[in-house]
């Protein structure tokens, strides 16, 4: 088990198999040493995370959705990666995207969720510049939207 899949095993996460995209794009690109990994959508092993922010979600069920949207990051860089994730140098960027109403205030807050995991998973290597906007409606309805560039060796 590679050390990366290890610290995620002692946060009690085990990475999915990378989802397959929903329309008519590629799961990453890579372009020299980064990996730029399409939008993952908050889901589980029981489905879609859906719902809005700010009018049947609250901050810290966003912050839960985006977390599963760092989790299948980590399964996309994985699959970048042949299978090596120890590959990965950096998190460089994560952009994020909050299915929220016009007053809901608390973008920041929801895709902390992905940013704290990334650190505790990842250390040093997880900290990263960060987007954080709203979305009037996101794909199948779902809660939360994360896309991410990884710096790999």
């Amino acid at each position: 088990m590679s050390a990366i899949e290890t610290k995620l095993a002692e946060l009690g996460v085990t990475l999915p198999d990378a989802p397959a995209p929903a329309a008519n794009y590629v799961p990453y690109v890579i372009v020299g040493d980064l990996v730029h990994v399409s939008g993952q959508i908050a889901a589980t092993a029981d489905g879609m995370i859906v719902g809005k922010l700010g009018a049947d979600m609250d901050a810290d069920a966003g912050a839960a959705a985006a977390k599963t949207c760092a989790i299948s990051l980590l399964a996309q860089l994985k699959a970048a990666c042949g299978g090596e994730i120890d590959r990965l140098q950096q998190v460089v960027k994560l952009v994020g995207f909050v299915n929220s109403t016009p007053d809901f205030g608390d973008q920041p807050k929801v895709i902390n969720g992905a940013s704290d995991f990334m650190v505790a998973a990842l250390g040093d290597k997880g900290r990263h510049a960060r987007s954080a906007v709203s979305a009037a409606s996101l794909p199948f309805g779902v809660a939360v939207e994360i896309e991410a560039i990884f710096q790999i060796a």
